[in-house]
């Protein structure tokens, strides 16, 4: 098809997010059948039960429904013959009304300040996408109020935090829906134990933390208030909850409108998956793409090139949510997947790529398909700096799909006066071969409205991945093995007795590190 008019058929407008394909590998054939290969997975039907609430997580025996999270009708949502729906209104008054009380500054620490640092103590799902979302509404943040992540159980993480906070003006989150998780929970012993040395009452412990978790009952051992605990179900996956109590950091940072802004505009592109037809169906056709080119061109990885800075953190977030998603060998049945799954997401914020990892992009040997993601007003405007952004982010475009011909580098170099022999050794080197796959995401501007929107957008493509490729998207069985692990050498790092493991590094390292420890401790 002619240029203009391919353009015009390869763009997709929803939820304040146009997707322009055009400069991808595919005909009207190869995109018809690869809209078949969706229908026969049964796509359709696939995804009415995941949106209905039915047990898709067959593995754990559970529903995935993120999207009643951010329901913005009044459409009732059942799991098990229960509307889930009025719980999940009253979480958000009850977050409604936590965020009046701290920024009314009626929330008070122990000695009657009111609160100035909040610490999100929680990693993972817990962590990832509350941070995405919040650094994305910068632009919306509270004056007098600053946010802080722990997330690493490297004690350095936890100390950086402590330096820089008032241990009466703090307001601590434990984020952990088991509330057993290693990294969280030893934070957050670590911090109420400092909590205490620096002076707070063990009674007024609820004046400085909350908890949301599934699991009410280690969070009250804890020392949580009953009061200060907000629910967290088990229909809802860690890497999709930052629409429930887990991003309570979101609108604490800005205003509860803000937040339902957020969950809105997810609730918009949620609309458009549910009813769009296939073939005009943005998460479905990205999700194609992806499947175009891991399993019929063999790409291994995905680049997400984010041009707005207080994007920066959504390819670490893609990371987790696509590909503990979609990382698996074995599909739905029990058997061996025979193709290519999962790719490897990688990314970061522009312009700093194209001084960095673009050259691979552009003149490197593996085939990465790209995704760029731009807004073309900025929330932050200072001179002409958002027109030399977009300008950048349309040339990157340019340049990997077109190039640059080695008949275009040899005139130019012809043109400069070099010699033919420096023209022979240059030429091919400078060439730049074009063809390579790219997106182009784009919204007028970054309000909580369009990130909402954005983030769903990869969530469902990466459902719709899942379904085509017949694994379980929503279970993560491959990070059990390294906590199992984790637990049984932490108890051998402090014992006196023999290491047994059969594996001779692993029984080296253990007694390195014993001598170490035990070194430092005499000298102190």
């Amino acid at each position: 098809m002619e240029q203009p008019e391919r353009c015009r058929q390869l763009t997709i407008e929803a939820a304040g997010l146009c997707l322009d394909y055009s400069h991808h590998r595919v005909t009207a054939e190869s995109l018809s059948d690869l809209l078949e290969l969706a229908r026969e997975a049964r796509l359709e039907e696939r995804r009415e039960a995941m949106l209905n609430g039915s047990t898709i997580n067959t593995s754990e025996q559970r529903a995935a429904l993120h999207t009643a999270l951010r329901n913005r009708s009044q459409r009732p949502v059942l799991v098990d013959g229960s509307d889930v729906m009025p719980a999940i209104r009253d979480t958000l008054e009850r977050m409604r009304a936590l965020c009046q009380h701290v920024h009314s500054g009626e929330w008070t620490g122990h000695t009657g300040k009111p609160i100035k640092h909040i610490v999100n103590i929680g990693i993972g799902g817990s962590f990832l996408g509350v941070k995405t979302a919040l650094d994305g509404l910068r632009p919306f943040h509270r004056e007098g109020l600053t946010a802080h992540y722990v997330v690493n159980v490297d004690p350095a993480d936890l100390a950086a935090t402590l330096k820089v906070i008032d241990p009466e003006t703090t307001l601590f989150i434990v984020a952990s829906k088991s509330f057993s998780t290693l990294e969280t929970r030893v934070n957050a012993e670590a911090a109420k134990a400092w909590m205490l040395e620096q002076g707070m009452p063990a009674q007024d412990s609820h004046r400085h933390f909350i908890a949301v978790s599934n699991n009410i009952n280690k969070a009250t051992q804890f020392g949580i208030a009953p009061d200060n605990i907000l629910p967290l179900w088990d229909w809802v996956g860690g890497r999709y909850s930052l629409w429930s109590a887990i991003g309570l950091m979101i609108p604490l940072m800005t205003s509860f409108t803000v937040f339902e802004r957020l969950l809105h505009g997810a609730y918009s592109m949620d609309e458009h998956f549910r009813i769009a037809p296939l073939e005009q169906n943005m998460p479905v056709i990205m999700a194609l793409l992806g499947i175009w080119y891991s399993n019929y061109f063999g790409a291994q990885s995905h680049a997400v090139l984010t041009y707005a800075s207080d994007l920066e953190a959504f390819p670490a977030h893609l990371q987790q949510m696509d590909m503990e998603s979609n990382g698996k060998r074995v599909t739905t049945e029990g058997q061996p997947a025979s193709w290519q799954t999962g790719p490897v997401i990688w990314g970061g914020v522009g312009t700093n790529g194209q001084h960095a990892y673009h050259q691979l992009l552009h003149q490197g040997t593996r085939l990465i398909p790209v995704d760029i993601i731009i807004p073309m007003v900025s929330q932050s405007p200072i001179g002409e700096q958002q027109d030399w952004l977009f300008a950048h982010a349309l040339a990157q475009s340019q340049a990997l799909a077109f190039g640059c011909s080695e008949e275009t580098i040899r005139d130019e170099l012809a043109k400069e006066g070099a010699s033919q022999e420096m023209i022979d050794t240059l030429a091919p080197q400078k060439t730049i071969p074009g063809n390579k796959p790219v997106s182009l995401l784009v919204m007028e501007s970054l309000t909580p409205e369009a990130l909402g929107a954005l983030i769903a957008l990869y969530e469902h493509k990466v459902f719709v991945q899942g379904v085509i490729w017949g694994i379980n998207s929503f279970d993560q069985f491959g990070v059990e093995l390294g906590k199992v692990l984790g637990d049984q050498i932490f108890e051998q790092l402090n014992d006196s007795t023999l290491c047994a493991s059969e594996d001779s590094a692993l029984n080296q390292w253990i007694q390195r590190y014993r001598r170490i420890h035990n070194r430092c401790n005499d000298n102190r």
